[in-house]
């Protein structure tokens, strides 16, 4: 049964997967986190939390509010920054045969240059995930996805810096996401991820004042899973580089959707927060219903609705 994908068909060093199930920026750590919860090298791939230049905070508390079918989190990109993570995370990931991908935001276009420069030819770095939807900070994030005109500039900017493996990963928060998607294929993206979280708030109504810190947050888990499939399946057919479907995916259903809409992988985001194995279990209900059908091979699946 062949799992394996490849989602830089055009790069020189491609980005080989064993399998498209892969781990969500923000909800799997540095990986480092799970490994001694799960068996992380039978992952596709793992997403590291979102890295700046810089190591932030985050954004003050509350930052999380559960809700119906969903989460909203308003952490605002709290990591160790760019140099710690080399120094501290990346040796760990050379040892690992799972494929590392570093996520990264900036405030600005130079920003994003500066981070692809820093981390291009880093042993343990399989490639990088251009976060330009986070709609969690206050400056840059998903004012860059919203506009391709400015989704080009990033892109274009850290292609320059750059020959790894670059995703994009778009905010749903735009008038057209699949305008979006063009504009970063012609600026040099290898690969497409949608969607990151939709823009919403919560209200304590004893308080009378909005629940979250931020004010407002991200909703993610099994509610836009919906609005994450129409996305998927819209880009997908105006792009000619992989996508990778992010979105309220909580089962081996969900994922199989997501690949029958034309994703060539998953990422399992929200649901590794309250059961650390989704992954692990989506992928065994992938292999389940591959031999249940009689499919050789994981081509068979991808696009099979379109």
């Amino acid at each position: 049964m062949e799992l394996s994908v490849d989602l830089a068909p055009h790069n020189q060093f491609h980005l080989y997967l064993a399998n498209p199930v892969m781990v969500a920026s923000g909800t799997f750590g540095y990986g480092t986190e799970y490994a001694g919860l799960i068996d992380v090298q039978r992952l596709g791939a793992i997403i590291s939390k979102g890295t700046t230049l810089k190591p932030r905070e985050g954004n003050p508390q509350p930052r999380l509010a559960e809700t119906p079918c969903g989460l909203l989190n308003a952490i605002g990109l709290q990591n160790i920054g760019v140099e710690a993570l080399i120094k501290e995370k990346a040796p760990i990931w050379a040892s690992w045969r799972v494929p590392v991908i570093v996520n990264i935001a900036g405030d600005t276009i130079t920003e994003y240059a500066q981070l692809a420069s820093m981390l291009s030819g880093v042993a343990g770095i399989a490639g990088l995930e251009i976060n330009i939807s986070c709609p969690n900070v206050k400056a840059g994030g998903a004012e860059f996805g919203s506009s391709p005109k400015l989704a080009y500039q990033v892109v274009s900017a850290v292609r320059k810096k750059t020959k790894l493996p670059l995703l994009v990963k778009l905010t749903p928060n735009t008038s057209d996401i699949a305008q979006v998607a063009v504009a970063c294929e012609e600026a040099g993206a290898d690969g497409i991820s949608i969607i990151n979280t939709i823009k919403g708030m919560a209200i304590d109504i004893k308080k009378r004042r909005p629940l979250l810190g931020n004010i407002t947050g991200g909703l993610s888990g099994p509610a836009i899973k919906p609005v994450a499939l129409y996305m998927v399946y819209e880009v997908a057919g105006r792009v000619n580089i992989p996508v990778v479907g992010v979105g309220g995916i909580s089962s081996t259903e969900d994922a199989i959707e997501f690949l029958m809409a034309g994703a060539t992988a998953v990422q399992v985001g929200t649901a590794n927060l309250s059961r650390p194995q989704a992954a692990l279990e989506i992928l065994e209900g992938l292999e389940e219903f591959m031999m249940k059908e009689g499919l050789s091979d994981i081509s068979q699946i991808i696009g099979a609705a379109r």
